[in-house]
């Protein structure tokens, strides 16, 4: 979790919202990523999104069953959707996203009946340090 918290602080730089998100397998980083959707202006420019991409090319396969995902915010309905049908096995989320999370908070995934595939999920892995990123850069924007 923390080099998914290295590319939080990365988009943060970049002026993108700090998420970030790594995927591993058997120990070994197959990609790490941030959000880009203001750089590439793209809606799919998601931390998870890019790093599903960035892993399937890696092994050159889009199933990434056996991976594990450390991401920075509970992902949207749209990066859940690629987890499952990317088939990632663990999702390691820092902080909840109460208005958007379709982990556990505004959508549960284990309530959404005859998936193909449900990752295990686990919540809360530096969750202080990824909440105060994110309060920090929302509070920077409401200055401007």
């Amino acid at each position: 979790m923390e080099l998914a918290l290295k590319q939080a602080k990365k988009a943060y730089q970049e002026d993108e919202i700090p998420v970030g998100c790594v995927i591993v397998k058997d120990d070994v980083v197959l990609a790490m990523s941030h959000n880009v959707k203001e750089k590439k202006n793209s809606v799919l420019g998601h931390a998870e999104i890019e790093c599903i991409k960035k892993a399937s090319k890696k092994i050159d396969n889009w199933n990434l069953i056996g991976c594990d995902m450390y991401v920075t915010l509970e992902p949207c309905l749209m990066c859940t959707g690629a987890i499952v049908n990317a088939r990632i096995s663990n999702v390691y989320f820092a902080s909840r996203s109460e208005k958007g999370g379709s982990l556990v908070s505004s959508i549960n995934i284990k309530d959404v009946k005859k998936l193909n595939h449900y990752p295990k999920i686990h919540e809360g892995l530096l969750n202080e340090k990824s909440s105060a990123l994110l309060k920090d850069y929302f509070k920077a924007k409401r200055e401007k």
